[in-house]
C-alpha cells in the first residue's frame, strides 16, 4: 500500500517508522562498538523524535472536532461556516501541529471544539512544557531555563517566552490559595497545638520601572563617589521590598530560662527530650502586594486553622516598627486575641553591642556579660537590666561613644518590654525565635532573586516567588491541577455554550458544553 494511505489509515505510523529505525541503529555493526553512555545519548535523542510522532499521531487520531454542522457558543450566536484550522504547538517533545475545524460566521470569533476538548493553551507553548518551564525556574536562573530545556527536551523556549509562561503558569497562585487559608486542614499531630504567625521582609533587586515610586525617585537623585562600587553609607536604592509570611502550627514545649541558656551555649548539654516540629508549615512572599494585605493573609491562616479561636495566637516580630503597626492594625480590626513576641536573638545583638562598651570585643568577659543579661531577660526582668546597665555606665563614667551603645540597647528593652515576657512565654511553651521567616528570607526570596546581575520585573518577581513558595509548600502538583482547571476556564467556559444533545458526552472532565445546531 502506498505510504500516504498507510499515513491516512494509521496516525501512528510515523512514530512506528521512527521507532523501527531506532532499533536497526542499535542492531547495526555501529551500535556494537558504542560505550552504554554513547547508547543512551543516541536513544535519547532519537527517542524524543518517537515520542513526538507519538504526540503528533495521537492529535491526528482525535479527528479534528466535528460536532455537526453548526454550533453556537456562549453568545447565542450559531456558527454554520466550518473551515479546517491547522496551529503549531511547542510540546516538550518538538513541534507538532493539531489540524480541526474551525465554526465561524462574519463578525464573530470562530470557535473551535477540539480546542476545549483538549484545554489546549492559547500561546504556542504547551501546558507540559509550560509546567517545565515553571519548575525549572523556581530553582533557576532563566539562563539556566533555556539550557535545561533545550538539552532535556524536544522543545525550543527563549528566555523572554519562559519568563511569560512562569507569569502564566503562576497567575492563579490566590485562587489557589484562597480557600485554603480559609479552610485550612490541619494534621491530626497539630491538635491543640499554638498557632504560630510570623512575618518580614527581603529587599529584591529590581528594575527601575518596576521600583516604588519613593524608592525609584531616591535611585534617580542618588549619586556616588565611586563609579564601580559603593562608599561607606551609599546605597543603590534599587530594590524593591517583598513582604514575606508564614503561618504553622506547633505543640507546646515548656522550657526553664537555665535550660535555654545552655541549648544556646556553643558547647551544651545534649538534649534527652525531642524539639516539637512546625506542623502544616506555609509560607509565601510577595513583591507586588502591600505589606498589609500579606499580613491580612496571614491571619486569615490563621483563622482557617483555628476558626474557633479556642488555641492560643503567637506572631512573632523582629520589632521593625512599620511591621508591628501593621501588625497590631489587623489585631484590632479582626478583634482577635494575639501575643506579640519580640524574637530573642534580635535582643541578643543589641546585648552584644552593650557588652563591647563594658568590655573587651572577643573577650570571655564580654561573653559572660551577655550570658548574665540573657538569662535575667528570659526571667522576665527586662526593666531591671535595663536600669542595671545604665547605672553600670554611669559609675563607671563611660565616653559618649561607649555610652551611646548602652543607652541604645537599654532604650530598645524598655520600648519592647511588653513582648519581653520571656518568662511568661517559655511556662507557656511557646517558641521565642524568628527562625522559620529568616529561613523562608533566605531560600524563598535571596537565594534565587539575588543571584549576580539579576534585576526583575515585577511581574517577573511575582511569578518566581509564587512558584517557589509553591514549591517550599509541596503544593506544586495539586496546584497544576488547579491551574489547568482555571485555563479551561479562562479560554473557553466563557465563550462556549451549554450541551443541548444529550448524546455529546464524550470529553474530559474539563471538556466544553457545546450548543450544537443541526
Amino acid at each position: 500500500m502506498h505510504r500516504a494511505a498507510l499515513v491516512a489509515q494509521e496516525p501512528f505510523y510515523e512514530a512506528r517508522m521512527e521507532f523501527e529505525d531506532l532499533i536497526e541503529q542499535l542492531l547495526s555493526p555501529v551500535a556494537a562498538d558504542l560505550t552504554h553512555s554513547q547508547a543512551e545519548d543516541l536513544i535519547e535523542l532519537q527517542g524524543r523524535e518517537v515520542l513526538r510522532q507519538l504526540l503528533q499521531g495521537w492529535l491526528e487520531s482525535r479527528g479534528a472536532g466535528d460536532v455537526g454542522p453548526a454550533l453556537a457558543g456562549r453568545d447565542g450566536v450559531q456558527r454554520p461556516q466550518r473551515r479546517l484550522h491547522s496551529r503549531t504547538l511547542e510540546s516538550l517533545f518538538g513541534t507538532v501541529q493539531v489540524e480541526r475545524l474551525g465554526y465561524g460566521t462574519p463578525g464573530q470569533e470562530s470557535l473551535h471544539p477540539l480546542d476545549a476538548e483538549l484545554n489546549l493553551p492559547k500561546e504556542l507553548y504547551s501546558h507540559a512544557l509550560r509546567k517545565k518551564v515553571a519548575a525549572e525556574a523556581a530553582r533557576s536562573s532563566f539562563e539556566e531555563v533555556v539550557e535545561a530545556i533545550t538539552e532535556h527536551t524536544g522543545a525550543q523556549v527563549p528566555k523572554r517566552q519562559a519568563e511569560e509562561l512562569c507569569q502564566r503558569a503562576a497567575q492563579d497562585f490566590d485562587a489557589f490559595y484562597a480557600p485554603r487559608r480559609a479552610q485550612h486542614q490541619e494534621p491530626q499531630a497539630a491538635a491543640g497545638a499554638i498557632v504560630v504567625l510570623t512575618t518580614d521582609g527581603k529587599g529584591v533587586p529590581m528594575r527601575k520601572e518596576a521600583l516604588r515610586p519613593q524608592t525609584r525617585k531616591a535611585a534617580e537623585a542618588s549619586t556616588h563617589k565611586l563609579r564601580t562600587r559603593l562608599s561607606k553609607g551609599e546605597k543603590r536604592h534599587r530594590k524593591r521590598m517583598a513582604t514575606v509570611a508564614s503561618g504553622y502550627s506547633i505543640a507546646p514545649y515548656v522550657r526553664s530560662a537555665d535550660a535555654l541558656v545552655r541549648e544556646l551555649a556553643p558547647v551544651h548539654e545534649v538534649r534527652t527530650e525531642r524539639r516539637p516540629q512546625p506542623q502544616g508549615k506555609r509560607v509565601w512572599a510577595s513583591v507586588r502586594k502591600a505589606p498589609q494585605a500579606v499580613i491580612a493573609e496571614m491571619f486569615d491562616e490563621a483563622h482557617g486553622r483555628d476558626p474557633e479561636g479556642t488555641r492560643p495566637w503567637v506572631v512573632l516580630v523582629d520589632g521593625q516598627e512599620h511591621q508591628l503597626r501593621l501588625l497590631r492594625q489587623e489585631i484590632k480590626r479582626r478583634s482577635v486575641t494575639v501575643t506579640l513576641i519580640l524574637d530573642l536573638f534580635h535582643v541578643l545583638e543589641y546585648l552584644w553591642a552593650a557588652a563591647f562598651a563594658f568590655h573587651a570585643e572577643g573577650s570571655a568577659e564580654a561573653e559572660l556579660w551577655v550570658r548574665t543579661q540573657q538569662l535575667a531577660l528570659l526571667r522576665g526582668r527586662a526593666s531591671q537590666v535595663a536600669a542595671a546597665m545604665r547605672r553600670s555606665a554611669t559609675g563607671r563614667a563611660f565616653t559618649a561613644s561607649k555610652r551611646a551603645a548602652v543607652d541604645k540597647c537599654a532604650d530598645y528593652l524598655l520600648k519592647y518590654r511588653d513582648m519581653l515576657r520571656y518568662d511568661q512565654y517559655l511556662a507557656a511553651g511557646y517558641p521565642i525565635g524568628t527562625g522559620v521567616i529568616e529561613g523562608a528570607c533566605r531560600y524563598l526570596v535571596k537565594d534565587r532573586m539575588e543571584r549576580t546581575g539579576a534585576r526583575w520585573s515585577l511581574d517577573g518577581a511575582e511569578a518566581v516567588l509564587r512558584l517557589r513558595a509553591l514549591w517550599t509548600n509541596g503544593d506544586f502538583e495539586p496546584y497544576w491541577t488547579f491551574h489547568l482547571h482555571r485555563e479551561y476556564e479562562r479560554n473557553y467556559a466563557s465563550r462556549l455554550g451549554p450541551a443541548s444533545q444529550s448524546d455529546h458526552t464524550q470529553h474530559p472532565r474539563w471538556a466544553p458544553h457545546l450548543e450544537i445546531i443541526k
